[in-house]
């Protein structure tokens, strides 16, 4: 049987986004959201315990957490190949990974289609900005994109808070200071909070995981950073119910009045599959304006949609006209459109 290094460097030379080592199974590599056998051999579990054995050889990592608690999550880089998220689990008493594969080089936003309006955030100097999107959408290389069009082009200190750390920033104009939960520090919220002790210009939370995160994270935002967090949530309204839910309920109206003056836009973005058999990104932007702000502070969040669809000239685009520009430029099928539109009657009429 092959090593785990054998299996990294395919799935690399192959453009696979994860690959999967499971009793039961061969080795399978995710290529465009469909899964690929990368050998006939079915894997026991003596098999995947060395396989992942070779995984912390590599990352010079201890077993002792994965055996204590039978989870792990942790990175490695490979010279010349790639850098590799990895989360070790348990299942059916066996040992199991699944690895990310992450490229050294922060890919082109362009070649990734990500918007102008969106790389434009990194104009802003403070106030929150969220990307949310479900696991897997590609919000980290998003918000990778700019962090590295901050570190271009302007001169500041640049603090990222991740677990773990999946693309490697080079100082350029800024000093980057890239923080791993688990490794540099204890958890997210202890991070922020010394965070704003390192004269920070740019910070980066890879998560917010709690409402103590979340109210630290919009205080630093206050206080005229630019903050960047990400939420595991689809579509504006529901991030921002989120963040108001997470509170308890006699805090809710003090924290919507606190969101709608510190929160400055809103990305949400989607992965669908393109006519070609790629993925193509599909995203929902949000401004902040005076309107927004007052729907916010009024508990009226169900009419943001309206308010989206209605702020084209302030660079605002809603999920279903992202996805609909996609369906009209050929990129994706009417099929495919109408199966992620949010409002698929909707989206058929338009599509004729």
């Amino acid at each position: 049987m092959e090593k785990i290094l054998d299996y990294l460097e395919k799935a690399v030379e192959d453009g696979a986004s994860d690959l999967f080592v499971v009793a039961g199974s061969p080795v399978c590599e995710k290529k465009d959201k469909r899964l690929v056998r990368m050998d006939a051999q079915m894997l026991l579990p003596d098999d995947t315990r060395r396989l992942i054995g070779e995984l912390y050889e590599i990352a010079k990592r201890s077993m002792d957490r994965f055996e204590e608690h039978g989870d792990d999550d942790f990175s490695c880089a490979v010279r010349g190949l790639a850098r590799f998220r990895i989360n070790t689990y348990r299942q059916r008493g066996s040992m199991a990974a699944v690895v990310r594969v992450v490229a050294f080089d922060i890919p082109d936003w362009q070649s990734l289609r990500i918007p102008a309006q969106v790389m434009d955030l990194a104009n802003l100097t403070n106030g929150m900005v969220l990307v949310t999107g479900t696991a897997g959408s590609g919000k980290s290389t998003t918000q990778a994109c700019i962090i590295n069009r901050i570190n271009q082009f302007r001169e500041a200190h640049i603090i990222t808070l991740e677990d773990p750390i999946e693309y490697l920033h080079r100082n350029q104009s800024s000093i980057v200071s890239q923080r791993e939960v688990a490794i540099d520090t204890q958890d997210y919220l202890s991070a922020l909070r010394a965070c704003l002790r390192q004269a920070p210009d740019v910070m980066l939370v890879g998560e917010m995981r709690d409402h103590d995160t979340i109210r630290t994270a919009m205080t630093a935002a206050e206080t005229g950073h630019l903050l960047i967090a990400t939420l595991h949530t689809k579509g504006t309204v529901n991030t921002i119910d989120r963040i108001v839910d997470s509170f308890p309920s006699g805090q809710q109206s003090q924290v919507r009045v606190q969101l709608s003056m510190v929160l400055r836009a809103v990305v949400c973005q989607q992965l669908l599959p393109d006519v070609n058999g790629g993925l193509a990104p599909a995203f929902e932007v949000m401004h902040m304006n005076s309107a927004i702000r007052s729907l916010i502070r009024d508990s009226k969040t169900h009419q943001i949609d309206s308010a989206i669809a209605a702020g084209g000239a302030e660079g605002m685009v809603t999920m279903d006209q992202s996805i609909l520009k996609l369906a009209q430029s050929g990129v994706v099928s009417k099929d495919t459109a109408l199966e992620y539109a949010d409002n698929p009657d909707q989206m058929k009429r338009r599509l004729g």
